[in-house]
């Protein structure tokens, strides 16, 4: 899931490549998790909560099954900032993931302004109470977050097929319990595109600060305890 730096005489095809998976995943992202919100409220909550969060969930499993063997599918900046952090990931790969990530989410949440007009403010992550609850959310929920992804991406002692099932999960259930309070974003991205083609900026600060500062809390607090040996029986 960190993804290497392209080598050789296709680099630079390969970075485009990786680039336009890293697009495609966060647009997909986008478009099915804030698009439950836009469809719930066109249906007049035909979706609900639960179905809200499943889609969150239910999209990043299906992005990261669909890109992850391409670009490592971060679909998220503060993943990415993340790897890097702890050195899983080139530095300088990471102002182009980032961009690729912030596009895809711009053009699904431009997808959903066209198909629906500016519905819910298109899954807006907006505060249901102080902007510092919701900076308090976000780097909690993307602290663990990051550490379920450290722990199935980096560790070679985790399960194989066990990131995108563990994954997904996981941000199915902050979704789901969180979402109704601050919208649970975990990822600037998710809420970058919303916010810019609706226009809804409410303490829009709290979704890159809490995000980040969770990721890299997440990922150095997986590095301090994977060299954990388990108990041994008998």
């Amino acid at each position: 899931m960190p993804s290497a730096a392209p080598e050789g005489p296709d680099a630079a095809v390969d970075g485009l490549r990786r680039l336009a998976a890293e697009f495609l995943g966060t647009f997909l992202l986008v478009f099915a998790g804030p698009g439950a919100v836009v469809v719930n409220g066109v249906s007049g909550g035909g979706v609900g909560s639960l179905g809200i969060g499943l889609s969150f969930g239910l999209a990043v499993m299906a992005a990261i099954y669909a890109v992850g063997h391409l670009s490592g599918a971060h679909i998220n900046p503060a993943v990415t900032v993340a790897f890097a952090l702890t050195r899983h990931f080139p530095w300088a790969l990471v102002p182009g993931y980032v961009v690729a990530q912030l596009a895809g989410a711009c053009a699904a949440s431009a997808t959903h302004l066209v198909l629906f007009g500016d519905v819910a403010d298109l899954g807006a992550t907006v505060p249901s109470g102080s902007p510092w609850q919701a900076l308090g959310l976000e780097v909690v929920l993307t602290l663990f977050l990051m550490f379920v992804v450290s722990a199935v991406a980096t560790d070679v002692r985790a399960v194989g097929q066990a990131a995108a099932i563990a994954i997904g999960g996981y941000v199915a259930l902050a979704a789901t319990f969180a979402g109704p309070v601050a919208g649970a974003s975990m990822n600037p991205a998710r809420s970058f595109g919303p916010a810019l083609l609706s226009g809804t900026w409410t303490a829009h600060w709290a979704y890159w600060a809490g995000p980040v500062a969770g990721a890299a809390l997440g990922a150095l607090l997986y590095r301090s305890v994977r060299a954990a040996e388990p108990p041994k029986a008998g």
